[in-house]
């Protein structure tokens, strides 16, 4: 069951979400996209916390996330309702961000109930997950091959149903308790998670995680409209090769946990995707599609590597009552702060450096390749990971 949440929940995403620069350019819209992009991002400043808090103390995760799902299914048909019915586009950016707001702390809300409810839930949960790499996928190829909606608000719609399937089948979910405490308005809010920081590898971490995730953002603001440039006729289809290769990452990243340390996975993760945005950069340069293709597909490697991994390593290094609100900060870090700058800069780079005759691709995919760049030095360089007691064997994954 946990699978086929993850299943129908990544699914809704992955129907409208790579289309929606070229469905709101169709619409005659594209001067909104970019605000658009951040409604996600702004609303993931607040209730990722929130609704973690609410898991620790108040409400069990596994209703939390059925109930919020549910009514965020509703408000998202609601916003491409407004769209076909070409309302003002103030409409469709309120709903969509309400949207966000009531599913802000869904994929955390996930990782807690099961890693919580899965025996052995390190190695199991990333095959869990799986499900949600696959109905991205699905979601992708439904629209692009099945109704032919790269350009329509049918994919909104479709994306409407699926997260309102994923809210029904929650309450089938594996009852996972309150198991924190805490009266005060911090912890009521969540913001006593900020707490996390104090420790150098917990700041570290999180501000890594929080630049890592800047560059991130333009992969759905502008792969598709990039392979478009290129002569793709089916963007949404194609990005999910994407989820291809995230697949086998998701096969074999519990083992990689287990053998090394969590430091030396991450490095991977990001010294992968300043190859995978490199090989955007040489598309840029000779015009062929299938280097940009190619870094399409690496991204979901270095997606599997990177927030499984920090899923992990937050469930293994904070106490069981602070569980939801330590992967509510990491939503908010990865999901809010990050591509709320990342939507601004990246929106910023694509007007300054890409021409309306398609030049400038190359130095935009560069640019973010050497972000990631400092991303990887800087995370090299200060994280230090636990100390192994002495006498002791070192545990893989430190």
């Amino acid at each position: 069951m946990l699978w086929t949440v993850f299943f129908f929940h990544a699914m809704s995403p992955g129907c409208w979400n790579p289309v929606l620069t070229n469905l709101m350019t169709a619409k005659g819209l594209a001067a909104w996209v970019p605000l658009a992009f951040l409604t996600g991002p702004v609303c993931a400043l607040v209730s990722p916390l929130i609704g973690g808090a609410v898991a620790d103390q108040r409400i069990p995760a596994d209703r939390l996330f059925a109930w919020s799902s549910l009514a965020g299914g509703i408000l998202l048909a609601a916003a491409f309702a407004t769209m076909q019915l070409a309302w003002h586009p103030l409409w469709f950016i309120s709903l969509l961000g309400l949207a966000a707001l009531a599913g802000g702390p869904s994929w955390g809300l996930l990782a807690t109930i099961s890693l919580t409810g899965l025996p052995d839930g390190e190695r199991k949960f990333p095959l869990v997950r799986l499900g949600g790499t696959i109905g991205w996928m699905a979601g992708g190829l439904v629209v692009s091959f099945v109704l032919a909606a790269d350009t329509s608000v049918a994919a909104g719609y479709a994306g409407a149903v699926m997260r309102l399937l994923a809210g029904g089948l929650a309450f089938w979910l594996p009852h996972t308790p309150p198991l924190g405490g805490g009266l005060s308005w911090k912890s009521r809010l969540g913001l006593d998670a900020f707490g996390l920081l104090r420790q150098r590898d917990h700041l570290v971490f999180f501000a890594t995680t929080a630049l890592f995730s800047i560059p991130l953002s333009a992969l759905y603001m502008y792969g598709p409209e990039f392979l478009r440039v290129l002569g793709d006729e089916h963007p949404a289809g194609t990005m999910t090769i994407a989820q291809v290769l995230e697949i086998a990452a998701m096969m074999g990243v519990g083992a990689l946990m287990a053998r090394y340390r969590i430091k030396v996975v991450l490095l991977w993760a990001i010294g992968l995707s300043v190859l995978r945005f490199g090989f955007s950069a040489w598309a840029g340069v000779n015009d062929v599609i299938g280097w940009h293709i190619a870094g399409i597909a690496l991204h979901g490697v270095c997606y599997t590597l990177y927030f499984i991994t920090a899923q992990v390593f937050l469930d293994r290094r904070v106490e069981p009552g602070m569980k939801g609100r330590a992967q509510g900060l990491l939503a908010l870090v990865s999901g809010g702060a990050g591509p709320l700058l990342g939507t601004l800069l990246c929106g910023w780079m694509r007007r300054t450096m890409v021409t309306e005759t398609g030049d400038g691709w190359v130095w935009f995919w560069a640019a973010l390749a050497a972000m990631i760049g400092v991303c990887f030095v800087c995370f090299a360089v200060w994280y230090r990971g636990l100390a192994v007691p002495a006498g002791a064997l070192p545990r893989p994954g430190r």
